[in-house]
């Protein structure tokens, strides 16, 4: 079966459209009750919780019909959500003859089938094996060399957003990679932020919308005050290829941190740092319940631009919001697109 061929036929186990999935995987079947799909049995969290296989929250949210159905088998994904949030990668790190900071990576491009809801599979593109990729971390004036080997059948690139020369710009004729070759990007790290990188080969929209993007992190050199930081990437996924999506999420599974709240202390300032990569949807959004945020838009200022509960992204569009719990609890957050939240774009916080 040719590349053509796989993208109209939809390329993965489920042919599943829009309508189909909410109809069977929507507001009642997705969020609380039984349901199945693609084969495999889907149990709520109010069902599971009664038999102990989840925490008390959940079973709490369940109850009011606000629990995630079935789980993901993240161990044959070869990621996990939770893991996603805090997983910043600093690279090998050396130093140059003028004393600099030099940060080295290797990523790998290759297909890879995920499970993005139970029982719902997905043809992803990937970078080392995940999806989103790694997160970049570095500090403002390092010295980034990636070596990226394009181990897929398609030609692929890594895009950053920030400061390079046109060489390393990670576009067709300016660091693209054919399949079984490589291509090291070498840059300085700038300007700080909450950035990314995805894949510019053409078409631009398959390559972002399979899975080629991560979150690069740019420090600022007299750094911030202390934080527990997470990485929020909101995704989702045309499952069968209709240039519509059937799937979103935060770091890629659907109600992810819905069977697995993020587990956060009170009174502690959060820092998370939301990407928008969803194609096919022209605005996503996040929104804090019984909560505002401090929000510092793209990350480049020390100062925050405003306080709220929710914002609206365009596509790569990036921002980086700090809030502070300061009472125990379980606390949702999640899209303000409610097709979106039926879809998967729900998540919680459980602080203790």
């Amino acid at each position: 079966m040719g590349f053509l061929d796989k993208l109209n036929s939809g390329g993965g186990r489920n042919g599943l459209d829009r309508r189909g999935f909410l109809k069977r995987f929507g507001a009642a079947g997705a969020l609380s009750g039984a349901t199945l799909l693609g084969g495999r049995e889907l149990v709520s969290a109010q069902v599971a919780g009664q038999h102990g296989q989840h925490s008390g929250s959940e079973h709490r949210l369940a109850g009011h019909g606000l629990g995630a159905v079935g789980r993901v088998d993240h161990a044959a994904n070869g990621f996990h959500p939770s893991e996603i949030l805090t997983d910043f990668d600093g690279g090998e790190v050396s130093r140059d003859r003028s004393g600099k900071t030099v940060r080295e990576y290797t990523f790998v491009v290759a297909d890879k089938e995920i499970e993005v809801a139970p029982g719902v599979f997905f043809p992803a593109w990937t970078y080392n094996n995940r999806v989103p990729g790694p997160t970049i971390r570095a500090t403002e004036g390092d010295r980034i060399r990636i070596e990226m080997v394009n181990a897929s059948e398609h030609p692929h690139t890594m895009h950053f957003h920030g400061f390079h020369p046109s060489g390393m710009d990670g576009v067709p004729g300016f660091g693209e990679a054919q399949p079984g070759e490589s291509f090291t990007y070498d840059f300085i790290a700038e300007p700080f932020g909450t950035h990314l990188y995805h894949c510019h080969s053409l078409p631009l929209a398959q390559h972002i919308h399979r899975g080629l993007y991560g979150a690069f992190i740019v420090d600022p050199k007299q750094g911030r005050p202390d934080a527990h930081e997470m990485v929020m990437v909101m995704n989702g996924f045309d499952t069968n290829f209709d240039n519509e999506n059937e799937v979103y999420a935060v770091n890629t599974v659907a109600f992810a941190y819905m069977n697995d709240p993020i587990k956060i202390n009170a009174g502690e300032l959060q820092r998370a740092h939301v990407i928008n990569i969803t194609e096919f949807d022209p605005l996503n959004s996040i929104h804090l319940h019984a909560n505002f945020f401090h929000l510092y838009r793209t990350g480049t200022s020390l100062s925050p631009h405003d306080f709220t509960d929710t914002i609206s992204m365009g596509q790569a569009e990036r921002h980086m919001i700090e809030f502070t719990y300061e009472q125990p609890g379980v606390f949702m957050f999640h899209a303000h697109q409610t097709e979106f939240v039926e879809l998967g774009w729900m998540s919680s916080f459980e602080v203790a």
